[in-house]
């Protein structure tokens, strides 16, 4: 009897030149039509990357205090360096922005801890979730241990941008899933309650939730309550990515067979117990990408901060815009503001791909 060897589907075949002389025939040359788009192509990176890469790169000014000193022909780069603080940081005091620095340290090596197999991953989840935002707050907004005290209205720059993006992240995902299970729920009022919640936040676009939170809402509180600014435009900020992650969220629990629920009920597991460790495993792998495309969309939404007032990594590009020595220097604020959300985004999806892969199990549906 012979015996048949089947490559394992877990490893991908060794990439050789003889695959990639392939890969371009398949992908670049395999049709008259992809042949004229593979040379029209690279026609228009011939005509384009040149004056790039000139005016970015070969003529670029890197130094100086002023416009004035840009006269090489090409991008005026040293506006970045002098503005880069404001940039990164706001208006923080530059002796405090340590602490911004610390706190970001401090986020990358616990993420980094999960790598360390001997570590519980259940105790250092906790410890991000609970632990370190109270840590983080006290860094930022000092008034403990000696810190000086910095107002929120200081706080700026991709500082803001990228603690608006996160805690946004963090606080709707949860709310997110509770209100698609309850859209699902059998009880009437929890379903109606969330239906009409949903569905009000996706008919209005986010700057009115943003106008609300920042002007409307003080209207209406009793005289001499009032509550920050900036944790105002979060909870605006929460709720409305909660309503989209919900419909996300939703999609998957559709998609997950009748079996499955079946098969929870069958083991005797009650609710919570069957969504926690049987369905929503399933459903929110099937909708890695929707989730992820939630995530990159909330943290470019971010930008709209700016017209209530908060100067956010591209609010303070735009406020730099405007100082009479650097005028004319539009074009390359935009483009360091282009690159830095580039990098952001890019690096979600491309690890949604790298957790789509790793949580493969092969059982898709087709």
């Amino acid at each position: 009897m012979a015996i048949i060897f089947k490559p394992s589907p877990s490893l991908p075949p060794p990439v050789t030149s003889v695959g990639a002389v392939a890969w371009v025939r398949q992908n670049l040359f395999s049709s008259p039509l992809n042949i004229f788009l593979t040379f029209f192509s690279i026609y228009i990176l011939y005509l384009l990357l040149p004056p790039v890469v000139e005016w970015a790169l070969i003529n670029a000014t890197w130094e100086g205090s002023s416009k004035a000193a840009c006269t090489a022909g090409g991008a005026c780069w040293a506006f970045i360096g002098v503005y880069f603080d404001q940039f990164m940081y706001g208006l923080y005091p530059e002796a405090e922005t340590w602490r911004i620095n610390l706190a970001v340290i401090l986020l990358v090596v616990m993420v980094g801890a999960f790598a360390i197999k001997t570590i519980n991953k259940l105790y250092l989840s906790i410890a991000i979730i609970v632990a370190y935002p109270i840590v983080a707050y006290f860094l930022f907004a000092g008034g403990v241990f000696g810190l000086e005290v910095v107002e929120t209205s200081l706080w700026g720059g991709l500082f803001l941008t990228v603690l608006l993006g996160v805690i946004g992240i963090v606080a709707s995902f949860p709310l997110g899933i509770v209100l698609a299970l309850g859209r699902r729920s059998e009880m009437p009022i929890a379903k109606s309650v969330c239906v009409v919640f949903i569905e009000t936040i996706r008919a209005v676009p986010l700057i009115t939730i943003l106008f609300m939170a920042s002007v409307m809402i003080p209207l209406f509180l009793p005289e001499g309550l009032n509550f920050n600014k900036l944790l105002r435009v979060l909870i605006g900020i929460t709720l409305f990515s909660a309503a989209y992650m919900a419909e996300v969220v939703r999609g998957g629990l559709q998609a997950i067979p009748k079996g499955q629920y079946e098969a929870a009920d069958a083991m005797g597991l009650t609710y919570w117990q069957s969504m926690i460790l049987v369905i929503l495993p399933q459903a929110l792998k099937l909708v890695i990408p929707g989730i992820v495309n939630s995530f990159i969309a909330l943290f470019k939404d971010t930008t709209l901060v700016y017209i209530v007032g908060m100067f956010d990594f591209l609010g303070r590009i735009q406020a730099a815009n405007h100082d009479s020595n650097w005028l004319g220097t539009t074009i390359e604020g935009y483009a360091f503001a282009a690159l830095i959300y580039w990098v952001i985004c890019f690096g979600m999806s491309r690890y949604s791909m790298a957790l789509e892969r790793k949580l493969e199990t092969g059982h898709k549906r087709n």
